[in-house]
């Protein structure tokens, strides 16, 4: 069976990281494209995937910049040939309060967290049309508990989530006639350098494990586990649908039965 090349925006620390090394540890990858903006740090990750006997190129490419998404998807095929899982995983969020919200922090965050994702998914299903041995392929986003939870102070960072979604579903639907599959994992509270917050502040960190039935903060590992059994062939009959990697955040914890 030939083995797959993935490509992971975003991939030089935290989630994006984890993923492209899952991926590289699977076994199941002939290669995986690593992303960031400056290329020297996706290239430490793609240094470490290297290490573990799996091919990995560092491409640098702003992921809100519609060239820069054409080009890296153009990149990763001129090296590899083909492209069999695109996973959209750069994004950006920024506390502030609605009335100090500017059309600029609107626009930067939406063209990150949503129109990247969009560009990069254009690009890459053009291509695995293309692919023919075997066909198909696999898009995920990821997304974020945020695209079902109102998050104040991050309006552009929840809609553009909501945007991810939708954004999901249709893909799925459209290009499930050529085989490619297209999912989301919206995680929760995870321990990434975006979430630095509930390290340094312990008032913040027992708030947000409150709010957790399972009562812990998740690691970055448990994310890229959903990705990769998405991305597999375990997964060729999902489509379409969100993987919540949150520990149950979703589930109204204020719910939560207690024994008396």
């Amino acid at each position: 069976m030939r083995k797959k090349v993935g490509v992971v925006t975003g991939s030089s620390k935290g989630i994006g990281k984890a993923i492209a090394l899952a991926f590289a540890k699977s076994g199941e990858y002939s290669a995986v494209v690593t992303n960031s903006i400056q290329v020297r740090e996706g290239q430490i990750t793609s240094d470490e995937i290297i290490s573990l006997g799996c091919n990995s190129i560092a491409l640098a490419a702003d992921i809100s910049k519609e060239g820069d998404c054409i080009r890296l998807i153009e990149e990763s095929v001129k090296n590899y040939n083909r492209i069999d899982v695109l996973v959209n995983n750069a994004g950006i969020e920024l506390d502030v309060p609605l009335e100090e919200t500017t059309l600029d922090v609107w626009y930067k965050i939406l063209a990150v967290d949503l129109t990247g994702p969009f560009i990069c998914s254009r690009e890459a299903a053009k291509q695995m049309e293309k692919q023919l041995d075997p066909s198909g392929g696999s898009i995920i986003n990821i997304s974020s508990v945020h695209q079902r939870i109102p998050k104040p102070h991050y309006i552009p960072y929840a809609t553009s989530k909501a945007g991810i979604e939708m954004m999901t579903k249709t893909l799925a639907l459209e290009l499930a006639k050529s085989n490619i599959r297209a999912n989301a994992v919206a995680p929760g509270a995870i321990e990434t350098p975006m979430n630095i917050l509930l390290d340094e502040n312990e008032i913040a960190r027992q708030k947000t494990l409150s709010q957790i039935p399972m009562g812990r903060i998740g690691r970055a590992e448990e994310v890229a586990n959903a990705v990769e059994f998405l991305a597999s062939d375990k997964a060729s009959y999902i489509t379409g649908t969100t993987l919540f990697v949150d520990g149950g955040m979703t589930l109204y914890p204020s719910f939560q039965y207690t024994p008396h």
